[in-house]
């Protein structure tokens, strides 16, 4: 038993339970079931619902049995920990339940239950309807929707103009060029579009429908499927569609529509012209393909591609997929909601064949200087990207179509580093780890290669060693000034300062030499270090709280 503090309000991964008249063992259990077939999380028993404790009921005070009887009572066997706190006096119980990974928690007495948020922002648990537990076993990577047969559907539902326009995109986009070989059955197999009944029939699945579907059986057999693209420019809608055409048509449906409003300019490298959109066309395809491919087809919700006066969205109904998170998008290994789909649109060529699409809508961004995607509008519900319209930068497109001339395509981790020091920061490499998604090790190989070419000079040794971008980079952007503000002063000036800084002011603290020096943490530790051990001045005080003053040292 110990103390702790409750949560301030009950969430989609905290719930408060009364004990007051003891809690009934069934809805103890329905709560812990919604819990784990959601995100997992606490529920505290013996707290009221404004997070009042107030304790458990004389039934409950003897928790060692409470893991049996929840185990008992769940099918798969529902495992938990469970722990007592003293709030004030009073004790109460906090059940931790995991996030179901494996299958969907069941009560034994054949309760599927999951919990979401109500308009209000309170959470509530509710029964999990068939087409929401195949949307989860999809999330979790249990089962693939798209490899399944479409009921009711046919092969009389596959369009020819349909088969055709997938064998062209082969050859446009440089896919499989096997798939060329095959005829329609041999074409249906190999890319999964039919499945085999008991009876030996050929039935659609749900890729073939998408893919070569007609758009009226896709319509009837699949209404979640839908495309939008909308364009707003300040308070006018310029374009406003929504499309069901099956998948190849609906990317060409969508791109012609869209360059009118990508204007695009040329600049002179070297003796090549190169094209400068507003949104880079690679990018906007691998976004929205993804888009497309990764949405979750059992619930109902378009597509969105949204233009306005200062960003690119494109959003699809269903959040990333069990293991994905934003930190992780650029490390992870790829984790396809519909694998057959995201197979077949690789092995036509419209997306990335490694499976990291990602890191095309990255590097569309970052090679013209431009901020990186945004996910941060990502939700349970939704996947939401946005990319910025603003100005290319010029003079760093130069220098990394320079470097590419002579390295090869630079990869996204430098590209990331670059844009970040770019902003006239000074970062250390564990700041840049954590922007580029690997361990530290990962970080720094990337980052000392870029000072092998140039691109990044290093300041400092060991764990004060900190980045900036190189005086050369600077100096191609005509912004020395810039470079001599991250760079810093030498040793000698820096010390002077401090000095001076002591002299007008009294005393200074470590936080206000990292400012005044443009110093990482560690290297105003080393600075005020050196100048104690010289003599210059004395400390007071021990870690967070220390500050430095002449003292004795100056006989002031």
């Amino acid at each position: 038993m110990s103390n702790t503090v409750i949560p301030a309000s009950e969430s989609l991964t905290v719930e408060f339970k009364s004990d007051r008249k003891r809690l009934h063992d069934d809805e103890l259990v329905q709560a812990l079931v919604c819990l784990a077939n959601t995100e997992g999380g606490e529920l505290w028993l013996g707290v009221e619902d404004d997070a009042t404790p107030t304790g458990l009921h004389a039934d409950h005070v003897n928790l060692t049995g409470l893991p049996g009887l929840i185990a008992a009572r769940t099918s798969p066997a529902l495992q938990v920990k469970v722990e007592s706190f003293d709030v004030n006096g009073v004790i109460v119980a906090r059940i931790l339940v995991s996030k179901a990974t494996h299958s969907e928690i069941a009560t034994t007495s054949g309760q599927y239950l999951h919990r979401r948020i109500k308009q209000d922002g309170t959470p509530e648990c509710v029964a999990m309807l068939p087409h929401e537990r195949s949307s989860r076993s999809s999330s979790i990577g249990i089962s693939d929707a798209s490899a399944q047969v479409v009921a009711g559907a046919t092969v009389a539902d596959f369009d020819p103009i349909e088969r055709e326009r997938l064998r062209q995109a082969v050859q446009h986009y440089g896919g499989d060029r096997v798939l060329l070989e095959l005829d329609d059955e041999q074409l249906d197999a190999a890319l999964g579009f039919t499945a085999r009944s008991a009876a030996g029939e050929r039935l659609p699945t749900l890729t073939g429908l998408l893919v070569i579907g007609r758009e009226m059986a896709i319509r009837d057999f699949v209404p979640t499927h839908e495309l939008a693209f909308q364009v707003l420019e300040r308070e006018d809608v310029r374009f406003n569609e929504f499309r069901r055409f099956p998948l190849l048509k609906a990317l060409e449906w969508l791109e012609t529509n869209f360059r009118p409003y990508n204007p695009e300019r040329e600049i002179q490298v070297g003796l090549f012209r190169v094209p400068v959109p507003m949104v880079d066309m690679g990018a906007f395809r691998e976004a929205v393909a993804n888009a497309l491919v990764h949405r979750d087809y059992h619930r109902l919700g378009a597509v969105h591609v949204r233009l306005n006066d200062n960003s690119l969205t494109i959003s699809n109904p269903g959040g990333l997929v069990d293991g994905v998170t934003i930190g992780n998008l650029l490390s992870t290994e790829p984790r396809p909601r519909n694998p057959r789909l995201a197979d077949v649109m690789k092995r036509i060529g419209v997306v990335e064949r490694s499976g990291r699409g990602v890191d095309k809508i990255y590097r569309g961004m970052l090679r013209f200087g431009r901020p990186q995607p945004d996910y941060s509008r990502t939700d349970y519900n939704n996947v939401i990207l946005r990319l910025e319209t603003v100005e290319a930068d010029e003079v760093f497109l130069r220098l990394v179509i320079e470097q590419e001339n002579q390295r090869g395509s630079l990869p996204v981790d430098s590209l990331i580093v670059l844009s970040a020091l770019k902003g006239q920061k000074r970062m250390n490499v564990e700041e840049l780890a954590g922007l580029v998604q690997q361990d530290v090790a990962v970080a720094k190989r990337t980052v000392e290669s870029l000072v092998e070419a140039g691109l990044v000079e290093a300041h400092g040794k060991t764990r004060g060693r900190s980045y900036t971008l190189s005086a050369a980079m600077y100096q191609a952007k005509g912004d020395k000034a810039a470079y001599t503000r991250q760079a810093g002063f030498s040793k000698l000036q820096n010390e002077q300062m401090v000095l001076n800084y002591v002299q007008q002011h009294g005393q200074i603290r470590r936080s206000e030499v990292m400012e005044l020096c443009h110093l990482t943490k560690d290297q105003a530790a080393q600075l005020l270090s050196a100048l104690k051990s010289e003599g210059h001045i004395v400390q007071h005080g021990e870690r967070r709280w220390a500050y430095y003053s002449f003292g004795d040292a100056k006989g002031e």
